[in-house]
C-alpha cells in the first residue's frame, strides 16, 4: 500500500489506529516521530552499534560545559566489554540486582551513581541500552541477549562518556489547511544549534560560501582547512589531539510534505544540511512501508510487534511497551530480525542530502573506523 505523502499516511493512521484519541492528527503525529525513532535505532543496531549505543544522553558543548543537550542516540568508545551469564534470578531484573552480580568489584566512588533502571520488567518489557552505573568519566550499560527458563544471557559494557557520534531525529507534521507546520524553523535550528556546538572541530562560513573548519589545539594554536578536509582527516586519524573531543553529527529528517527534497530544499532543510556532518532523509515511500507492514497491511513476521504498539496506543492507562527506551521483548526479536532480513531494502528508504555523494555505505564505514580505534590509548591521561 502506498500513500502520496506522509500527510496521507498520518490521516490513515488517524483514521485506522487513532480513532479513539480526541487528537486523532496530533496523536498519529506523535506515533510517527516515535516510528523514525524506532528505524533509526534498529537501522544503527543491524550495523552492528548495540554495544556502543547510548540513548536519550546529556551532551555538553564542546569547551561550555555549562550547557548540554539531550541527544536520542549516541555511540560511544567502548572501554571493556564482557558476555555474563544471569542463573537464579527472576524478573524483574533490576538495575540493584545486575550491579551486585556484575559490578560487585567495582569501586565505591564518591561521584559515581547508581541508576535505578530495570533491564527486563515483570511484564517482559526490555529497556534498551540500559544504564546502572556511572561517573564523571564513564558509563556501564546492559542489553540483554538471551535467556532460558533459568539463565539470562547480557552483555556489559564499559562506555566512556564522551561519544563519537551522534544520532537526531526530526519529523514535523502538517496541520490540515497548512502549507507548512509552525514549528518546523524551530526545530530545524534548535538540531542545528546542537550539531554546531558539540563537537571540537567546528565549521565557519567563509566569504565565498565555502565550509571552512577550525580545531583549537590544546597548545593553543588553530589548525584550520577545509571542512569536508578536515573531517576526513580527523575520522582517519590516530590522534588523540583531534579524536578525544570529536563527535560525528548525524541528523535523520522525515516528511517530504514540509521538509521537501534532497533537489528541492527549503529553508529549514538547508540550515539542517549545513549543520550536521551527514544528514540523511526518510522518505515517505520508506515511513509508507515500515508502517504499513507493522500496522496497516500487517506482515505475519511483525505481527506481536503490532500487538505490542496497538497495546501502547490504545488510549487506556498503561506501560508503553513500544519506544526506543521501552520495547516489548517479543516485538524486539521480531524487529530485529525484520532490520537483519530486510538491509538492502531498508538502506533505500534513505536519501543522503548530505555530504555530497554520500551514501548510508560510506557513512557506516566512517563509523566502524571510529568505533575500531585505539580509544584505550587515545582517553588515556
Amino acid at each position: 500500500m502506498s500513500y502520496a505523502s506522509v500527510d496521507a499516511l498520518q490521516r490513515t493512521l488517524a483514521e485506522k489506529v487513532f480513532h479513539y484519541a480526541s487528537d486523532r492528527k496530533k496523536a498519529s503525529g506523535r506515533a510517527l516521530g516515535t516510528l523514525v525513532e524506532i528505524i533509526t535505532y534498529y537501522t544503527l543496531r543491524s550495523w552492528g552499534f548495540r554495544d556502543s549505543l547510548a540513548i536519550e544522553r546529556g551532551l555538553p558543548e564542546f569547551g561550555n560545559p555549562d550547557i548540554s543537550h539531550n541527544v536520542e542516540y549516541s555511540l560511544h568508545p567502548i572501554l571493556e566489554l564482557k558476555k555474563c551469564e544471569l542463573t537464579d534470578h527472576s524478573t524483574p531484573l533490576t538495575g540493584a540486582k545486575l550491579r551486585k552480580e556484575l559490578l560487585h568489584d567495582l569501586p565505591a566512588l564518591p561521584e559515581s551513581t547508581s541508576k535505578a533502571n530495570d533491564l527486563l520488567s515483570k511484564d517482559d518489557i526490555l529497556r534498551n541500552a540500559c544504564v546502572i552505573w556511572e561517573n564523571a568519566r564513564s558509563l556501564h550499560v546492559v542489553n540483554l541477549d538471551g535467556r532460558t527458563a533459568t539463565k539470562y544471557q547480557v552483555t556489559l559494557t564499559h562506555l566512556h562518556r564522551h561519544p563519537y557520534a551522534i544520532f537526531e531525529c526530526k519529523r514535523v507534521g502538517v496541520e490540515e489547511g497548512m502549507k507548512k507546520g509552525p514549528q518546523t524553523i524551530e526545530k530545524a535550528k534548535q538540531g542545528a544549534y546542537v550539531a554546531r556546538t558539540v563537537s571540537s572541530l567546528q565549521k565557519i562560513r567563509l566569504r565565498d560560501g565555502r565550509v571552512g573548519g577550525v580545531f583549537h589545539q590544546s597548545n593553543g594554536a588553530i589548525h584550520h582547512g577545509p571542512y569536508e578536509k578536515l573531517l576526513f582527516e580527523t575520522i582517519a586519524s590516530q590522534d588523540p589531539e583531534a579524536l578525544r573531543d570529536f563527535i560525528l553529527t548525524v541528523g535523520i529528517v522525515s516528511n517530504h510534505g514540509n521538509w521537501f527534497s534532497a533537489q528541492n530544499q527549503n529553508k529549514e532543510l538547508k540550515v539542517l544540511a549545513q549543520s550536521y556532518d551527514w544528514l540523511l532523509f526518510l522518505t515517505d515511500n520508506g515511513l509508507s512501508d515500515f508502517i504499513s507492514e507493522l500496522l496497516l497491511s500487517p506482515t505475519p513476521e511483525l505481527a506481536p510487534a503490532r500487538k505490542a504498539f496497538l497495546a501502547s496506543y490504545s488510549g487506556k492507562k498503561g506501560r508503553n511497551r513500544f519506544t526506543k527506551v521501552r520495547m516489548d521483548t517479543a516485538a524486539d526479536a521480531l524487529l530485529q530480525g525484520y532490520f537483519k532480513h530486510h538491509a538492502k531494502r531498508i538502506e533505500g528508504w534513505f536519501n543522503v542530502i548530505t555530504p555530497a555523494n554520500g551514501s548510508l555505505a560510506k557513512l557506516r564505514k566512517e563509523l566502524i573506523t571510529l568505533d575500531n580505534k585505539d580509544w584505550a590509548k587515545i582517553l588515556s591521561p
